[in-house]
């Protein structure tokens, strides 16, 4: 199971209550690439779900190459938006970051 299917699960279970697990943001290990990502790849989302937002492809770094992870539809949470999983400058070296919700 990739990172971005195990954050979309979790993401969903918090959603709906229920806690599995607790992970410390502290026990979440980074992510980091020396080589950057290729560009976004132009996705077919399809129509629109109601009660769904639309969580972008991203590039995956297997530590070696990267993988293209095709984007999905997942459950809205409330008034919070999504973000999408990005790839950030940091130095020389790109850091992953996960996508989340915000308020």
């Amino acid at each position: 199971m990739n990172l971005a299917r195990i954050a979309l699960l979790v993401s969903v279970c918090l959603a709906d209550g229920i806690l599995l697990f607790k992970i410390s943001p502290a026990a979440a290990a980074q992510i980091i690439s020396d080589i950057a990502p290729p560009p976004l790849r132009t996705e077919n989302i399809g129509h629109p779900r109601d009660g769904h937002v639309w969580a972008a492809g991203h590039w995956e770094w297997n530590g070696q190459s990267y993988r293209w992870v095709s984007g999905s539809w997942i459950v809205e949470r409330g008034k919070a938006r999504w973000i999408a999983d990005q790839w950030e400058p940091m130095g020389s070296q790109w850091r992953f970051v996960p996508g989340h919700w915000e308020r």
